[in-house]
Formats: structure tokens, sequence, C-alpha cells
């Protein structure tokens, strides 16, 4: 695995070795000893997948503490535009965001540490993500910031959103624990 660094201090993003031969492939997406090496602090406890159509936007999710989580996602059909919001009060990004294409060709996924606000925009129909979390799931911690309060140029002018992001509170409301 090889490690590409963001300009979100924490935010990482990882390129798994791809083995190919006649059959097609073969990635290995987690590995306790090797997230260990490359630092990173990250023991899966649950494990979702997702599939949108195009211009879908998930987004923009996290859970509070104590339950606030670390996630490992990646796209194994089609393709999104990944983005992701620092949360971290004390942090010099702090409400700055970075995005990124994950595929099904790119292989590429994003580790995205507690202190992160995660979501992502559909490219074309069947968009298929894997999100690994380091807690499980607590209703009464999960949460968001509104995907247009942050001031991320979206692609999109009507993205297809659920009534729940459409009702998150803007960054600037929002009160971080983090």
């Amino acid at each position: 695995m090889e490690i590409v660094t963001t300009e979100l201090p924490g935010l990482q993003i990882i390129r798994p070795r791809i083995f190919r031969d006649t059959r097609g492939s073969f990635v290995k997406t987690f590995h306790a000893g090797q997230f260990r090496e490359l630092s990173l602090d990250f023991e899966p406890r649950e494990e979702f997948f997702s599939t949108s159509a195009k211009n879908v936007l998930r987004g923009m999710h996290f859970q509070l503490p104590p339950a606030a989580h670390a996630k490992l996602v990646y796209c194994i059909v089609g393709s999104v535009l990944d983005v992701v919001l620092d949360l971290r009060k004390n942090s010099p990004t702090f409400g700055r965001s970075c995005a990124r294409e994950l595929s099904a060709a790119n292989r590429e996924m994003s580790f995205i540490p507690v202190g992160f606000a995660h979501g992502f925009l559909a490219l074309e129909d069947n968009a298929t993500m894997v999100y690994q979390t380091s807690t499980v799931h607590s209703p009464a911690h999960d949460t968001g910031v509104r995907w247009d309060s942050f001031g991320f140029d979206w692609p999109v002018k009507n993205p297809v959103l659920s009534e729940r992001d459409k009702k998150f509170s803007t960054l600037r409301e929002f009160v971080s624990p983090f």
C-alpha cells in the first residue's frame, strides 16, 4: 500500500496494491499490520455499502463523540467525487475541504480520521461505495452539516439529496466538539 498525503492533515489517500492476472484483479483493502506500519490508527468495527444513481449527493456525514469514528471509504463500481471537510476547531485547516475522484478504475481509498465530515457525489449510475468505520452506527450521534454551506463548488446544480441531508445545519451554525 502507498500513502498519498493531502492538504488536510490526517486525511490520507491509500493506493492499494492491485494483483492482476488472466482472471481479473484482487485488491487487499485492509491489513491491520500494514495500517500500523503506515501509522494509520484504524480498527474497523462495522462495514456498509451504498449504491447511488448519477448526481446523488450523500453528505456531509459524521458521528459526534463519544461515538465519533474514523472511516475507510472506497468505490467498487463506477465513480464518485469524494469530499471531506475538516471540523477540528483547533486545526489550521478547519472549515476547508478536500475532494478526489474515487473509482472502481483507480481503486484509491480515503482514510478519514475522527473530526472530519464526509460526503460524495455519484458521477455515474450504480456508483457503489464501501465504508468501514471504527465505531458502530449510533443514530443518537449520527449527524452532518449541509452540503452547500462550506464553499465547495460541487459540479452539479441540483443534486439528488435525502430529506435528512437537506435539513442539516450549516457549517457556520455547527459548534464543533472535535
